[in-house]
C-alpha cells in the first residue's frame, strides 16, 4: 500500500482584551481552564497570553478543516465569555514583552531560567506542520533537500508586520524576534543521519540541551513521531491558509521522498541562497523577489509559487489535495495576513484614527478572520 504521508497541524494563537485590544492585564486562568474542559486538543503555551490547538494525525483535509474550524470558533466563543479576543498571527500587534506572564509549567520554567531575557522577549506564534515519512531514518536527507522551499512557505504565511505597538516595515518580523533564541533558524547541512546523531549526542552529553526538542529550527525531525516538522511559518490568520500550507508541505515531503536526486547536491553556497531568500520573505512577504540558484537570477514570488505548484502537481493529485494547494496561488496573488493587517492599519489612519486606535482595528480584523469571518465583540 502506498504511504499516506499523514499530517498534523499545530496552531499557536494570541489573546487580547476585548475591551482594550491590549494584552489582558489580569489572570486568564479561567479562560484556559474553560478551553481545556470544553474543547479537545487545546494546550497552554509558553506565555499565558497564548493558546495552542492541534489536529490528530490524518489523511483528510476535510477532517482537519472541521477540527480546526471547531476549535477556532469554540475558542472565540469561550473568549467572548471571558472578555477576550483570540487570534492567529506571528506577532501580537499591541503586546509589550515586559508585560507578559509566563505559564507555570516545569518545562517552560526551565527554559526561561536558561534563556533569560531572550526567552521573555519571545512573544511570537507559529504554525507547525508534521508529515509522516516512509523511512524515518531518511529524515535528515529529506530535511536538507527541503531547504530551498522554506522561503516560499515563509512568505505565504507572513502574519507579523507589527511588534511592540509599532509597524516594523517587515511582513514577517516573527523570525527576527525568534532568532534571539539559540538553536533556531535554518539547520546545518548535516551530511547524513549519523552526522546529525553525532551532533545531538554531543550537545546532550555536554549539557547544552536536555534532548533534541530544544533545537527550534525552521524544520526538524520529530523526537516523538516518525515525522518531519515544519516550523518556519508564521501562525496563519485564515484557516484556509493554514490548510494550504499543510497541503503544500505534505506534497513537498512526498516529492523529495520520491525524487532522491532533487536538491541532492546542496552546498554551503546553496544554504547561503536559502538564507538570503528567507530574509527577503521576512522583509516583503509575497512581494519579495527570490534568488533562483539554478539561473542566479531573481524571480517574482508569484512565479516561484507557480513553479512550485507545477513541481508538486503529481503529489497533490496522488494525495487528493489539489484544491488546498491551489489556495497558495491566491495568497501569492491577493496577499498574506500581513497584507490584510497593513491594509486595515492604513485604512484606519486614513480614516482619522490615531496609531493606537488603528492597532486596535488590526486586532479586531485578526480576531474576525481567525474565527472565520465572525465579528469580534
Amino acid at each position: 500500500m502506498a504511504h499516506k504521508f499523514r499530517f498534523g497541524i499545530e496552531e499557536e494563537l494570541f489573546l487580547a482584551s476585548a475591551r482594550t485590544r491590549m494584552v489582558p492585564r489580569g489572570s486568564v486562568k479561567a479562560f484556559h481552564e474553560a478551553a481545556q474542559a470544553k474543547l479537545k486538543a487545546v494546550e497552554r503555551e509558553l506565555l499565558q497570553n497564548q493558546v495552542e490547538i492541534c489536529t490528530e494525525p490524518s489523511e483528510s483535509f476535510v477532517e482537519a478543516r472541521e477540527t480546526l474550524q471547531g476549535l477556532r470558533t469554540g475558542l472565540a466563543e469561550i473568549g467572548r465569555n471571558h472578555g477576550l479576543l483570540v487570534f492567529a498571527a506571528g506577532t501580537h500587534p499591541t503586546a509589550l514583552w515586559p508585560e507578559q506572564q509566563e505559564t507555570e509549567k516545569a518545562r517552560y520554567e526551565d527554559m526561561m531560567d536558561d534563556l533569560q531575557i531572550v526567552g521573555r522577549r519571545s512573544v511570537v506564534c507559529g504554525l507547525h506542520i508534521h508529515v509522516e515519512v516512509p523511512r524515518p531514518e531518511a529524515r535528515i536527507d529529506l530535511m536538507r533537500r527541503l531547504f530551498p522551499f522554506l522561503p516560499i512557505l515563509l512568505g505565504l504565511s507572513t502574519s507579523s508586520p507589527f511588534w511592540e505597538k509599532r509597524r516594523t516595515g517587515l511582513h514577517g518580523y516573527r523570525l527576527r524576534a525568534y532568532a534571539e533564541l539559540p538553536r533556531t533558524g535554518l539547520p546545518e547541512l548535516f551530511d547524513n543521519e549519523a552526522d546529525y546523531r553525532r551532533y545531538v549526542d554531543g550537545m546532550t552529553k555536554a549539557g547544552a540541551v536536555k534532548d533534541a526538542t530544544y533545537f527550534w529550527w525552521h524544520i526538524r525531525p520529530s523526537t516523538r513521531f516518525p515525522t518531519l516538522e515544519l516550523r518556519v511559518a508564521d501562525s496563519c490568520t485564515r484557516l484556509e491558509d493554514s490548510l494550504a500550507m499543510a497541503a503544500v508541505y505534505r506534497c513537498l515531503v512526498r516529492l523529495v521522498d520520491r525524487t532522491p536526486k532533487l536538491n541532492a547536491d546542496l552546498t554551503g553556497a546553496s544554504r547561503g541562497f536559502v538564507m538570503e531568500n528567507l530574509w527577503r520573505a521576512e522583509r516583503s512577504g509575497i512581494h519579495a523577489t527570490l534568488i533562483d540558484e539554478a539561473t542566479l537570477t531573481a524571480t517574482s514570488f508569484l512565479k516561484a509559487v507557480t513553479a512550485l505548484l507545477d513541481l508538486i502537481a503529481e503529489d497533490a493529485a496522488a494525495l487528493g489535495c489539489e484544491a488546498e494547494c491551489e489556495q497558495v496561488r491566491i495568497i501569492a496573488r491577493d496577499g498574506s495576513s500581513a497584507d490584510g493587517q497593513i491594509a486595515a492599519f492604513e485604512a484606519a489612519l486614513k480614516g482619522g484614527k490615531n496609531e493606537r486606535q488603528a492597532l486596535s482595528g488590526v486586532v479586531d480584523w485578526l480576531a474576525q478572520e481567525t474565527a472565520g469571518g465572525l465579528k469580534a465583540s
